[in-house]
């Protein structure tokens, strides 16, 4: 169930919870996830960010708004990256990151959104 991110400190703590996870299990992602960020806050629309919860815990997945259109974003466990997709976790997806991207490519991508 999608929750919205509507101040600072929860997404401080959603991130904080992505990068720590990432840490022990993704760590070919745990450092693009910050520049990720970065490009989301830097395109989304005005709309609230959302975020994956299950059973009362946020989880890896967020979804945001670029001129309309819907993204998410989810860590893909076979590949060691994480998705942006267009719509939902199952829709075409955009680019994929990880830890060999430069923030040069990770900021094109986010700016043909």
């Amino acid at each position: 169930m999608p929750q919205q991110i509507t101040d600072v400190d929860l997404l401080r703590d959603y991130l904080k919870g992505v990068v720590d996870r990432a840490d022990h299990h993704a760590q070919d992602v745990n450092e693009v996830a910050l520049a990720i960020a970065g490009g989301v806050l830097w395109r989304k629309d005005n709309d609230p960010l959302e975020i994956m919860v299950r059973e009362g815990e946020m989880k890896n997945v967020l979804w945001f708004k670029v001129a309309g259109k819907r993204y998410a974003l989810s860590y893909n466990h076979d590949t060691g990256e994480v998705e942006l997709r267009q719509g939902t976790t199952q829709g075409s997806v955009v680019a994929s990151f990880s830890n060999t991207m430069t923030n040069k490519i990770v900021r094109q991508i986010f700016a043909a959104l």
